[in-house]
């Protein structure tokens, strides 16, 4: 049986696009700006709305003015030029209110979706399992960056464009019937009456164009949902190569890098070829039919000039509100690249936010670490057993109980996954039996092998991590720098830089201890914490553990001479036998 998790979250591909939305606007009515985004949009669709009214009358303007000018009528031209002036000027006002309100709903709207979204990943140890859960948590920083940026943009760029095509083409629909109610063509001896000539060749226009666009470029949802993901595995190995350029420059690995580079290159170029395909496919369509837009209005328009029903005036007017009505119709058509592109961010980040906000943890198969609150003052650890590609660890003591202030070392032996039992006692690591039983109401600090995280701040934030700096007196911090060894850095505590590449990997080590003698925690938990250390810092950090009289420590590694002295009690991790047979009675 597989000791990682298995993703059996259904992908937001294959729940319907109106789940994924209603999803996201589920996130979005309990957002703090809710409120906010609620008047954003109410505000939005009232300018959207004047704006259609302010056309409709520069449509009805276009007769009076061209009127004017076929009959030569210097006095009513310039009236209309007025007009022309006021009507504009007002819509001028309407689109920079406009800009605003759809510049600033995409920022609160973008805060909402991002503060959702980091508000899942940074729950207790959901990160860490959404890394495991497979290809689906692949590089959720920039799905939460990149995507959620570019489905902020695009979702009110959209929607406020469809809000507009709505309400213009619900204007001048009205328009069109009725310069065109009357309308009849002649032959076969008669008349033969088409009321509504004018709107119904618009819609067949625009329907026409709408469903050949689909037909084209349907594809290009699941080729830019490609694209994104191939860019996004090439942003990650540029990243990670600039993380680690001394390692890659001590073996001398630049080549390996390049090859690797060269791979994602390639993976992005080949996606992204493709998606140029599909979008020159599509153009055959939307610039076809944009062409024929040019005249199209007109060629309608004509019967009605040529029959005498309506002005020259009339047929600029016609002319005019047909373009409006088809291409508020045709938005599907314009935009159709753009809306691709839309869908296959709304995949990601709907997929991202489906996995987060589901039961991480409970998609693992088979048995599971209980974890439990105990009593204060105790940490208890009972029949565990730790589940790892390599099979079953578990501890020799049946029930291991240690109490605060007490020392206890684990000893792996050869084959044991040390490092998975840290992460089981951490939480982090569920697969297998037993209960965990923490003490209530007490901290744990969990210090994992390697150098402790060192988050970007100032050297009071590093030490305080995760607590504010202001929780401690600056002399504190002093002497837990002092206490390690580190008395230089007492000048530099207000000092904000990146301190894992300001440090040596020693300093690191020891800003760690540094940060456990400053909280002095009720309990600390160990993963192979001293093997870096040389023997006159492994005494430092020794005589600094030793100082905490009151805190329970854990250490999970090996024995040594300098070190056995702080501990009271040892434990074993060893391989647990199969079907539960002791290994000295195996054969």
């Amino acid at each position: 049986m597989s000791a990682r998790p298995k993703n059996r979250v259904e992908p937001a591909a294959r729940t319907g696009f109106f789940r994924q939305v209603s999803e996201l606007l589920g996130a979005l009515r309990v957002s703090p700006v809710a409120k906010t985004l609620v008047a954003l949009m109410a505000a939005i669709v009232v300018v959207v709305a004047l704006t259609a009214y302010g056309q409709i009358e520069l449509n009805s303007w276009n007769k009076p003015f061209y009127d004017a000018i076929s009959r030569r009528d210097l006095s009513e031209f310039m009236v209309q030029v007025g007009v022309f002036a006021i009507i504009a000027g007002v819509l001028l006002v309407l689109n920079v209110a406009q800009r605003w309100l759809g510049e600033t709903l995409q920022l609160k709207l973008r805060e909402a979706v991002v503060s959702d979204l980091v508000g899942l990943w940074l729950q207790p140890r959901r990160a860490f399992w959404l890394q495991a859960s497979g290809p689906m948590g692949a590089h959720p920083d920039q799905r939460m960056h990149d995507d959620t940026l570019k489905l902020c943009d695009l979702s009110v760029a959209l929607g406020v464009g469809l809000l507009q095509a709505a309400m213009l083409f619900g204007s001048f629909a009205s328009v069109l019937w009725v310069l065109s109610k009357d309308f009849s063509l002649f032959f076969d001896g008669k008349d033969h009456v088409l009321p509504g000539f004018m709107l119904w060749a618009a819609i067949a226009y625009a329907v026409a164009g709408s469903l050949v666009t689909y037909w084209v470029g349907n594809g290009l949802i699941s080729r830019n949902a490609e694209r994104y993901a191939r860019e996004g595995e090439l942003r990650f190995s540029l990243t990670r190569i600039n993380e680690h350029l001394d390692g890659i420059s001590l073996a001398g690995g630049e080549a390996d890098e390049k090859r690797r580079v060269a791979m994602h290159f390639g993976d992005v170029l080949r996606a992204t070829s493709r998606v140029v395909l599909g979008l020159t496919n599509l153009t055959w369509v939307t610039a076809g039919f944009g062409w024929v837009t040019i005249i199209a209005p007109t060629l309608v328009a004509a019967p009605l000039y040529f029959s005498g029903k309506v002005s020259f005036g009339g047929l600029m007017m016609a002319a005019a509100a047909f373009t409006q009505a088809q291409s508020s119709l045709r938005w599907f058509v314009d935009n159709f690249s753009i809306i691709a592109d839309w869908r296959a961010t709304l995949l990601r980040v709907a997929d991202l936010r489906r996995m987060l906000a589901s039961d991480l943890e409970a998609q693992a198969g088979g048995s599971r670490i209980a974890y439990e609150e105990g009593e204060a003052e105790a940490l208890a650890i009972e029949a565990l057993e730790v589940r790892s590609w390599s099979g079953h660890d578990r501890l020799d003591a049946p029930e291991l109980v240690v109490h605060r202030g007490q020392r206890v070392l684990i000893l792996g032996t050869p084959g044991t996954e040390k490092t998975l039992l840290f992460r089981a006692l951490a939480g982090l690591w569920p697969w297998g039996s037993g209960t965990v039983r923490r003490p209530a109401g007490e901290t744990i600090h969990y210090m994992p092998r390697g150098t402790p995280y060192i988050p970007r701040g100032t050297l009071a934030e590093v030490l305080s991590y995760a607590m504010e700096p202001s929780s401690y007196p600056r002399e504190a911090m002093v002497a837990a720098l002092a206490s390690v060894g580190l008395q230089r850095l007492e000048p530099l505590l207000n000092k904000t830089a990146r301190w894992e590449r300001e440090l040596s990997m020693d300093e690191q080590l020891r800003l760690g201890f540094a940060r456990v003698a400053l909280q002095a925690p009720s309990w600390l938990v160990m993963d192979e914490a001293f093997g870096a250390f040389d023997d006159d810092t492994l005494e430092l950090i020794i005589d600094v553990l030793g100082k905490l009289a009151h805190t329970g420590i854990v250490h999970i590694g090996s024995a040594g001479q300098a070190h056995d002295r702080l501990f009271t009690q040892v434990a074993h991790l060893v391989k647990a036998p199969p079907n539960g047979v002791p290994e000295e009675q195996r054969p």
